[in-house]
């Protein structure tokens, strides 16, 4: 199917910009449905061209998700939020939107549909963004049963808005908070394992209608997570054990504050629960790839938060 058109809604995010340019490589056609085309634009050059266009879809909005989908020989959804703002909630995006994605992408004929849901998606759980997670998955699997639901970790890599964000906080802050001391566990998952894991996907029939959880080798407790990176750095920055309560207020009235929250109540919650592969859960073993570790070696990208942006030896 190397000329085949693959549908990414939210395709100019963060994975959908790696994931973009490794079909590209393989000769896809591929159509980034995004609310944006401005940053769509951006991704153009990652192929011939032609080969990669952008499409304005809002995933609220049905007509503009069938417009995206037809035709498509693949639809993948990867949009989600990290944060509800203005009509952007949890349940529009995740749950209905899903749903509306799945939907068209069955009416339109597609033979393969990706939903990228999370690890903790949960039904009962206390965060909405758990909940909504579970909702979508159900809702797409109803819409279109042969989907394949994606269940990654946190994901890392240069550019991400995990590592890079706790690196620039070990340059400003001596000290972080955390609730109960960041004993919560998860399996940071490097970006490029997560695009391979889906184009083998996308390549592979045997491989698709199942569920996948997909985590990094290692499960590491946010506390370890932010030793790796201060490691990196260079920088002290102490961990300090909070109450979940405490923490809960700072997410409510930092997340009022306009643009992107550093955190909100909703993240608090969701961070009392682990993110971790679950036992016997299919995942990158059954994918035949070995996912990178996270370690110092491996976020060397992150130097340039080090005193003098990393480049003092170049003055010694």
């Amino acid at each position: 199917m190397s000329a085949g058109l693959i549908t990414i809604i939210g395709g100019s995010g963060y994975i959908g910009r790696h994931l973009t340019g490794k079909l590209a490589e393989k000769g896809y056609r591929i159509r980034l449905a995004v609310r944006d085309t401005e940053k769509a634009a951006q991704l153009m050059t990652q192929g011939d061209v032609g080969q990669v266009v952008g499409v304005q879809t809002n995933i609220r909005n049905v007509p503009s998700i069938e417009r995206a989908v037809a035709g498509a020989d693949v639809v993948i959804n990867l949009v989600g939020l990290l944060y509800e703002a203005g009509a952007q909630k949890f349940d529009a995006v995740h749950a209905e939107g899903a749903g509306n994605v799945a939907a068209a992408a069955k009416a339109a004929g597609a033979s393969q549909l990706i939903q990228m849901s999370a690890l903790g998606a949960d039904e009962k759980g206390e965060s909405a963004y758990a909940r909504t997670k579970a909702e979508g998955e159900a809702r797409v699997k109803a819409a279109y049963p042969e989907a394949t639901i994606l269940r990654p970790s946190v994901v890392w890599g240069n550019d991400d808005d995990f590592t890079n964000k706790f690196a620039q906080m070990s340059a400003m802050m001596p000290a972080l908070p955390l609730g109960e001391g960041g004993k919560n566990k998860m399996q940071p998952l490097w970006v490029e394992d997560l695009v391979d894991a889906i184009v083998k996907i996308v390549e592979t029939p045997a491989l698709q209608g199942k569920t996948y959880e997909l985590g990094g080798p290692d499960a590491l407790s946010m506390a370890e997570i932010i030793d790796v990176i201060t490691s990196v750095t260079e920088r002290t920055m102490f961990v300090l054990p909070a109450p979940y309560s405490m923490m809960g207020v700072m997410g409510f009235f930092m997340g009022l504050i306009p643009g992107k929250p550093m955190l909100t109540s909703d993240q608090v919650k969701l961070t009392k629960a682990d993110s971790v592969v679950s036992e016997g859960a299919e995942g990158f073993a059954e994918l035949g790839i070995e996912p990178k570790p996270f370690q110092a070696a491996s976020l060397e990208y992150l130097r340039r938060f080090r005193k003098g942006g990393g480049l003092n030896e170049l003055h010694a």
